[in-house]
């Protein structure tokens, strides 16, 4: 384990409120090795269907080429998440914050469901910001993921993504769905993740076997990078806020604006749990979406004339 590394993961931890971290080479190795290490050939995973592109596109191609079957679920009601669990399913995965929709689950609800299947809910809170705006765990969650490369390093200079282990999911009282967590491992001499490791099982598990065996390491330099975004962190993410929250408010009001997206606005449907998980005092979120009216061409001479802004891919950095 590298020392910059571990130093960054211990932060992460914490801020999250789990027992363990493990970082990854990116968002998108992240995620996947943390259904690696829950979910095998003929197994499947529950999903909403508001994913990022990366995500849905990740599960929908790769995932059944491996033989993980991914149950997409149309929006993210509980009660049909709560339909499309089956015994192989092995997770549940949602996003705290929905991108592009911006749609916040009720994550309580959603945890409890999977609990009573006895599978983990693994939440992806890229756009959570590192935790200073939800803490997933604290709301039932058992596994968080982020790409790092937005909020957390926050200046677009480097690629990571990190697992957070909530410490919390009981991997013996749930061993006929996940034997890998408690029968002899081959790969180490017969270990017992469950026996020898208990709450930080799962966290193990990802590092020394599929971290290992994948090999998306995070570089400590960009361990360093990410470490120094940290650092002002809260500070970044208040002022994302609170301009996305000021524009969107300027955006409703524009004669030539036909819509807008954004969370903080009473008008999204999410807003009520958004103000339910969510801290106002801390903010909405640092993304908003908005159309123009005229159609594809206006949005182009929009686009073309920006000056502060840039028409860039990546989100949730000083750019």
């Amino acid at each position: 384990m590298n020392p910059t590394v571990d130093v960054f993961e211990k932060r992460i931890a914490a801020l999250e409120g789990g027992v363990a971290a493990v970082a990854a080479s990116s968002g998108q190795s992240a995620q996947a090795m943390a259904i690696f290490a829950l979910a095998h050939a003929g197994d499947n995973i529950v999903a909403t269907s508001f994913l990022y592109g990366g995500t849905y596109n990740q599960f929908k191609v790769l995932f059944p080429r491996l033989g993980i079957n991914v149950k997409f679920v149309d929006g993210d009601k509980p009660e049909d998440i709560k339909a499309a669990i089956d015994s192989k399913t092995k997770a549940v995965y949602i996003e705290s914050i929905g991108n592009p929709k911006y749609n916040i689950p009720d994550i309580q609800a959603i945890a409890d469901i999977a609990h009573a299947a006895g599978i983990p809910l693994v939440v992806d809170n890229t756009f959570g910001a590192g935790g200073y705006l939800i803490r997933p765990i604290e709301h039932g969650a058992d596994i968080v993921v982020h790409s790092a490369t937005k909020w957390i390093g926050g200046h677009g200079n480097t690629i990571a993504g990190v697992i957070v282990d909530s410490g919390k999911f009981d991997w013996g009282k749930n061993y006929d769905r996940f034997p890998q967590f408690t029968d002899p491992a081959p790969g180490y001499h017969g270990l017992n993740f469950w026996k020898t490791f208990g709450p930080i099982s799962y966290a193990i598990r990802v590092r020394v076997d599929v971290l290992r065996d994948l090999g998306s390491a995070l570089n400590p330099f960009g361990a360093f990078l990410l470490i120094t975004g940290l650092e002002t962190l809260s500070l970044r993410v208040e002022r994302h806020c609170s301009n996305a929250l000021a524009l969107a408010k300027w955006l409703e009001k524009h004669d030539s604006v036909a819509w807008v997206s954004y969370v903080g606005l009473e008008s999204h449907p999410s807003h009520a749990l958004a103000k339910k998980y969510l801290d106002p005092s801390r903010g909405y979120g640092g993304v908003l979406s908005f159309g123009i009216k005229g159609g594809e061409d206006a949005g182009r001479i929009l686009v073309d004339n920006l000056k502060l802004a840039s028409n860039l891919a990546n989100v949730g950095d000083a750019k």
